[in-house]
């Protein structure tokens, strides 16, 4: 028995990496009733339907800029994973507006909706760029989170509870590193291109996070941030291990790009709560039940607080993947 068998599970943004993956697992390890899959690219959808036309699938073409189309696609659902942004850090720094429309303005829809629906949990997925945003990208995330927290209070005692999960890089997502290495390579390509030689990230692999939504799902009450724990990576690690060579062109880092990136801020250092595999940042506000004890979740997992001054950092992350561990992760997500 698992928490999904019979209920009805949305996602927004789900013809992405993550609806994909997402849906796979759901398919093959749940029985739920209903998977809505909500986005706005026809195209996408219909080559999803291709893949999965199993009898439990709905598909919902539409824009979470548009909360009453939301709220059509919301009646009956019981859990959500909001999934759906504009994610490419140069595309938001020359067209913020978008950015602002889709991840701010979008997320409020997704609340209202999910309120208005009576659903019972939403998970909103976030980025290690939301923590000290430099770039418009990371702001917007921020603000969603932000809103993502401040909705349980909205949605009181008897609402639906939100949670956010942050996470890094995701090896082979549309639009990032590793595909972009890769077919620079299959074009011939001798020297890649590297932002900048210091340059760290975190690493996590599509399956690893959804593993750890699936688990935040049961483990939340209502307003944590949950942070998986990661290894990091060098990006000329990443270029080595994939081109073979040590030889690469350093380029400049890109408009509102990091040199490394945080998933938690010295700052929310004693919001923070460490447990075995993540890290929970509480919330600063305090919700309809202020007797909320965080430091137990919901399947009974114990964290204690993180020490002061504690900053989860890219750069200073105790665990790094090595050459040879990307070049295997490298070969397994072919």
């Amino acid at each position: 028995m698992t928490l999904f068998d019979n209920k009805t599970i949305l996602i927004t943004g789900g013809t992405g990496s993550f609806g994909n993956k997402f849906v796979s697992f759901l398919l093959e390890n749940t029985h739920a009733k209903k998977i809505i899959i909500y986005s706005r690219d026809e195209l996408k959808q219909y080559e999803m339907q291709q893949r999965f036309d199993n009898t439990c699938m709905r598909y919902f073409i539409g824009d979470v800029r548009d909360k009453e189309r939301l709220k059509t696609a919301m009646v009956g659902v019981d859990y959500v994973v909001h999934a759906a942004a504009l994610k490419q850090v140069p595309a938001a720094e020359y067209n913020p507006n978008e950015c602002i429309k889709t991840n701010i303005n979008g997320a409020q829809n997704v609340i209202d909706a999910a309120i208005a629906c009576n659903v019972r949990r939403v998970i909103a997925l976030s980025t290690d760029k939301a923590a000290n945003p430099v770039n418009l990208y990371g702001a917007t995330k921020l603000a969603s989170d932000k809103l993502f927290v401040a909705a349980n209070n909205i949605a009181g005692a008897t609402g639906p509870r939100f949670s956010v999960v942050r996470y890094g890089n995701v090896v082979g997502s549309r639009g990032s590193v590793v595909p972009f290495f890769r077919k620079l390579l299959q074009d011939g390509c001798k020297r890649l291109p590297v932002t900048n030689f210091e340059m760290t990230r975190f690493w996590i692999t599509l399956s690893e996070g959804i593993d750890f939504v699936v688990k935040s799902f049961s483990r939340m009450q209502g307003g944590e941030i949950f942070v998986p724990k990661i290894p990091s990576i060098r990006i000329v690690d990443l270029a080595e291990a994939m081109s073979g060579t040590k030889e690469y062109e350093e380029i400049g880092i890109r408009p509102g790009e990091k040199l490394h990136e945080v998933m938690v801020p010295e700052e929310m250092a004693h919001h923070t709560l460490e447990f075995d595999d993540h890290y929970v940042i509480a919330p600063a506000i305090s919700f309809f039940d202020k007797n909320l004890d965080y430091t137990r979740n919901k399947l009974g997992e114990i964290g204690k607080g993180a020490k002061a001054k504690f900053e989860y950092h890219s750069g200073t992350n105790p665990h790094f993947l090595t050459v040879e561990e990307l070049r295997a992760l490298d070969k397994a997500t072919l």
